[in-house]
């Protein structure tokens, strides 16, 4: 059997997609009883060469957090279980590059074409790839295709499912938002001709959705000056099978990585995405110990993130759990012992849970001090190996760090040192910075 993988539904965040219940719900009643749902498909252009980015990479390759942004796209599609089929088309060029990403980041249900020059010949291509059906082809012609961008990350289930419901019934469909800037038409000397009335308009986005020889049949008939100059599918369905899209409201995250400051916001996007839950693992029982104060302040502190507490990994039936609920940030609390042994069963565990392939996994091992107890650079010189370490699970994106909480007994200070310690946790886990890991903070 294969190795465990992470779920990659909901693998953004459990407030991001809606769920199992309401979708079921929401098929239910787009679908006529005694009607079977439709077998669908999907298509996404990755042919482009980013010339807009500005750097010598393909946008849709650009890293977002050391991963390529394409495969970001490919798993908000991949985990759509009523998807089917994933085709892309990518240059002759950046094939081997795409299969890598594949094997590397266990993509499945995803065929690769060859690209055409323009946007409109790899999506023909990726519909002839479909529409051929030949014996030794794994693809089967769908009812209804989708026809996204790879670089558009962030598409979710509920979307999707609306465009596909409305195609089948209209034959296309198409997400759209409200325009942000005025459109205006220049003249030939460039002047202003005229502009356009905002409220009356919309700005075209994707995903969109077709049945399958709609959409197939028009790019069939199609014009070389379409295939060459053109942009809009929902157009070429329209001009060359009659068909009038129904228009269904997108969501704000349907946005387009375009620019290179996109590439930093989409790496924020997912960034505050993969922070919104935090584990705690904690050796002792002990209520009164002040491990269990520092989760109160955390909860205190982060009123907007889910702080769960967990026993240590030998009783870890509950982390399991977490992990495949997609957790990736842990703060493990060592009252007990000053070694790493909790540190190194937790990261073993992740790394059997794969839960790492997809997104950086933060690590932060948490040590209190007395100082009363044991002398401050006695109690360093035991923590300092976790340096060595670090380096180590690094390579497998885990990000481990230390926090050494060195309180004395006044109640007023032990509580400044338990916020300090919060908001460096706090930080940590929301900037995930590789060039912390190993490193071992003092609060």
């Amino acid at each position: 059997p294969a190795a465990p993988r992470p779920r990659l539904c909901d693998s953004l965040g459990a407030d991001q997609t809606p769920s199992a219940s309401t979708l079921n719900a929401a098929r239910a009643e787009a679908r006529p009883a005694g009607r079977r749902a439709p077998a669908v498909a999907a298509v996404l252009p990755a042919g482009g060469s980013g010339e807009r980015m500005g750097v010598p990479t393909p946008k849709q390759f650009c890293p977002v957090l050391e991963r390529p942004l394409i495969s970001y796209t490919l798993q908000a599609l991949e985990r759509v279980c009523w998807i089917k089929d994933i085709v892309v088309a990518v240059t002759g060029e950046n094939m081997e590059a795409m299969k890598g990403i594949i094997q590397k980041y266990q993509h499945q249900r995803i065929s690769l074409v060859e690209a055409g020059v323009t946007r409109h010949r790899s999506i023909f291509n990726g519909l002839k790839a479909l529409a051929e059906d030949q014996p030794d082809s794994k693809l089967s012609k769908p009812e209804v295709v989708i026809i996204h961008d790879a670089v558009r990350p962030f598409v979710e289930e509920d979307v999707l499912l609306k465009v596909v419901t409305a195609a089948k019934e209209y034959g296309a469909a198409g997400a759209i938002r409200p325009l942000v800037s005025t459109v205006i038409s220049p003249s030939a000397d460039g002047c202003l001709d005229h502009s356009l009335e905002r409220a009356r308009h919309r700005a075209s986005e994707m995903p969109q959705a077709f049945l399958f020889d709609v959409i197939y049949e028009a790019y069939q008939q199609c014009s070389d000056y379409d295939l060459e100059f053109g942009t809009e599918c929902l157009q070429l369905a329209l001009k060359y099978g009659h068909i009038k899209a129904k228009l269904v409201e997108g969501s704000p995250d349907l946005w387009k990585v375009t620019y290179k400051r996109d590439l930093y916001a989409a790496e924020s996007i997912i960034k505050e995405r993969i922070s919104q839950h935090i584990c705690l693992v904690m050796d002792t029982k002990d209520e009164n110990h002040v491990g269990h104060r520092l989760e109160e302040v955390l909860k205190d502190e982060l009123n907007h993130v889910k702080v769960m507490s967990r026993l240590p990994c030998h009783t870890g039936r509950d982390l399991d759990q977490i992990m495949s609920e997609q957790c990736y940030s842990y703060v493990c609390v060592n009252v007990m012992t000053s070694d790493f042994e909790e540190i190194r069963k937790l990261v073993n565990m992740l790394e059997e849970s794969n839960l790492s392939i997809l997104y950086p996994v933060v690590v932060i091992s948490v040590y209190f001090l007395d100082y009363k107890s044991v002398p401050f650079d006695q109690k360093m010189e035991n923590l300092i190996q976790i340096r060595e370490y670090a380096k180590e699970v690094k390579k497998r994106n885990i990000l481990l760090c230390g926090l050494l909480i060195y309180y004395p007994q006044d109640e007023q200070k032990l509580q400044e040192s338990l916020r300090q310690g919060a908001t460096i946790i706090a930080t940590l886990i929301k900037e995930r910075n590789s060039g912390l890991v190993g490193q071992l903070l003092v609060a």
